[in-house]
């Protein structure tokens, strides 16, 4: 008895949240809902609800903000900085540690103003701290970090200024520490601490030998640019006990990199600084802290592995297995417990950010549905595409996958045969024109017959181009996602509504810079990374606009971004909720025209002056009237007031 093929199921939202991972990188803050939405969680007094992204979106956009939109939740930085500190508060009373942990935000990960405000409010229930890198950074932090029992750490190349900000905040009540980078900062630290009558809090940058894996490894081992190698840091013992100032060394800081995606890394690293560590105290250095830079990962990619876009431990392994280190190396050597700093910047602040764009169009092949007619005098080679094309119209239940690469196998011969003499001037333009439009028609056929005939498309290199369409999204890669052009970093990406209906296209995503790296051709879904991305059909007809968040930005992507093509800031907002209502707070409009030409020095007044002055030109040799002169100069001046994004 002849078996009936089984009808699939019907596409579910759990089959979306599988495809895209959102519940495995999306670490309970994001999720799908029943109507096939993307929701963020969001606390609501003492309790989180689910909030739609689509539902955020659509109350922006009656209040005039224009996508793309970059949307920040202060529900989630708290919640990070929540998670990290309560994770080394049971890890240091489950292993009965003597030491406290005293976490510091690491300033240079995201600078914007909001980020260090509320980072500041959060975490001064666990005195959670700041790093500075640069006498920039020490400024903000000075004004915001104002408790004594947090420490700010200051990290980077210091000149007599930076130092003397440091000495003066630590006169003041602050627990400022001194990082040296290099061997040659120690004598003007002293120098500059001995004029202002303060010992200062000395910590010092050691160079592991321990490296790992991932995009920024180069930060540590013997490669690293800054600190000090073991013949330096033994330099600036013998040094500081010359002094007399012995007892200001209290920190030892390392940095393995960050994004570290191996636990066993982290625990070598752990161990060898903390044997550091332990030597200086029996150097005599009165020491007390244990700085461990940052390195701990998230995951991007959701695949729970190794991988530089992800990690083979959660925080809570992460914290317990520094705590074990520290104090196996601290027992054997009878030395007490330090307190502990970590500089975990990118898995504090990484969830904080969603960027929101709108497709604006897309890019496919569809073959003509009138028929293709050739003459009697059409080359030969356009006879044999012809005959191939006829093939798509036969029973296809007697093709096989071997029949099916044999088309495949002479299409592209034909058409490649095809350009080679159009170059020779053998073909004209439109016989290519028409060559071209049967090859495609072809190849389209056989990506639809692929899964019927069981076969895998592996031999058909081909296909990839036929089977991926270019969705063009109102935003700049080059402004909101840096590290994705520059290293290669993966953002989960995906629709953030009609998440009920099965993807029906793949597709490459470019921005709207006319560059060639402006495009996402890497992506993280169904358990791999793939060339592609399933996305729905948009609708443009219906006027309904397709909307894809890119997730997970909140680390480091807003300070690099750049003004390719003199694409600015976007549209930012901030929300929560409350009694169950949206809060839209510090809606902050992205830049202008007319601002991001003057970033580059041009004056907006000027160049007004001057198209005025051409449109004039115009009138007085009567290509234009008055009247158009003035619609113009009109639409100019708006066009300076307006965003540098698709505007709708």
């Amino acid at each position: 008895m002849e078996r009936r093929p089984t009808k699939p199921a019907p596409w579910t939202i759990n089959d979306s949240a599988d495809l895209y991972g959102i519940r495995e990188w999306g670490h309970g803050y994001f999720d799908v809902s029943s109507k096939g939405e993307v929701v963020v969680n969001l606390k609501d007094g003492k309790k989180s609800k689910p909030v739609s992204l689509s539902e955020i979106v659509k109350g922006l956009r009656e209040r005039g903000t224009q996508l793309p939109v970059l949307i920040r939740f202060g529900d989630l930085l708290r919640w990070r900085i929540d998670e990290l500190n309560e994770g080394f508060h049971s890890a240091i009373r489950e292993g009965k540690y003597q030491g406290v942990y005293r976490g510091v935000y690491p300033i240079k990960v995201n600078q914007q103003q909001e980020v260090i405000e509320e980072i500041t409010r959060y975490g001064r229930k666990y005195h959670y701290g700041l790093e500075a890198g640069s006498k920039p950074e020490l400024i903000a932090a000075l004004a915001y970090m104002h408790d004594p029992e947090a420490y700010i750490v200051c990290n980077g190349y210091k000149d007599e200024e930076f130092i003397d900000l440091a000495l003066n905040a630590q006169k003041m009540g602050l627990q400022v520490i001194l990082v040296l980078e290099m061997p040659s900062e120690l004598a003007l630290i002293l120098e500059r601490s001995k004029k202002m009558g303060v010992r200062p809090t000395l910590g010092v940058r050691f160079r592991l030998s321990a490296e790992s894996a991932g995009h920024w490894s180069g930060s540590g081992g013997d490669a690293s640019v800054f600190g000090l190698n073991i013949s330096q840091l033994m330099g600036v013992v013998d040094q500081l006990r010359e002094q007399g100032m012995l007892d200001c060394l209290r920190m030892l800081h390392y940095h393995q990199g960050s994004q570290i995606p191996n636990i066993r890394a982290i625990r070598q690293a752990v161990t060898e600084a903390t044997r550091v560590y332990c030597g200086l105290v029996q150097e005599g250095a009165r020491m007390g802290i244990l700085d461990l830079g940052g390195g701990l990962a998230i995951s991007y990619d959701g695949f729970k592995g190794a991988t530089s876009a992800s990690s083979n431990y959660g925080t809570k392994e992460y914290c317990a297995d520094v705590i074990e280190a520290i104090t196996e190396v601290t027992a054997e050597a009878g030395v007490p417990h330090p307190d502990i700093i970590t500089e975990s910047g990118r898995a504090v602040v990484a969830y904080y950010s969603v960027l929101i764009i709108n497709i604006l169009d897309v890019n496919r092949f569809e073959p003509r549905s009138n028929g293709i007619e050739l003459s009697k005098d059409s080359p030969q080679l356009l006879r044999n595409l012809a005959e191939l094309k006829d093939e798509t119209r036969k029973d296809p239940s007697k093709l096989t996958g071997e029949r099916l690469q044999e088309i495949y196998n002479d299409a592209v011969y034909y058409r490649d045969k095809l350009r080679s003499e159009f170059n020779y001037g053998k073909v004209t333009l439109r016989e290519r024109s028409l060559g071209e439009e049967m090859y495609w028609a072809i190849m389209t056929w056989i990506s639809g017959k692929l899964s019927a005939v069981g076969h895998d498309g592996s031999q058909m290199d081909r296909m990839t181009t036929v089977m991926t369409d270019y969705y063009y999204g109102n935003f700049s890669i080059f402004q909101s996602l840096p590290d994705l052009w520059a290293i290669d970093q993966i953002f989960p990406v995906m629709p953030i509504h009609r998440l009920k209906e099965k993807p029906s296209r793949n597709a490459v995503l470019s921005d709207i810079t006319c560059d060639s790296d402006g495009k996402i051709a890497k992506f993280a879904h169904s358990g791999e990374i793939c060339g592609s991305l399933p996305l729905h059909d948009p609708e443009f007809e219906k006027g309904e606009d397709y909307m894809l968040g890119i997730f997970l930005v909140g680390a480091y992507q807003e300070t690099l971004g750049d003004l390719h093509n003199l694409l600015g800031d976007t549209n930012v907002v901030s929300v929560s909720i409350e009694g169950g209502k949206l809060k839209y707070r510090r809606e902050q409009e992205g830049d202008s025209v007319s601002e991001v030409l003057s970033y580059v020095e041009y004056d907006p007044k000027d160049l007004s002056t001057r198209f005025r002055n051409l449109a004039e030109s115009a009138v007085v040799s009567k290509r234009i009237t008055a009247t158009e002169r003035r619609e113009i100069m009109g639409a100019y001046d708006a066009g300076l007031r307006g965003y540098t994004y698709f505007e709708t």
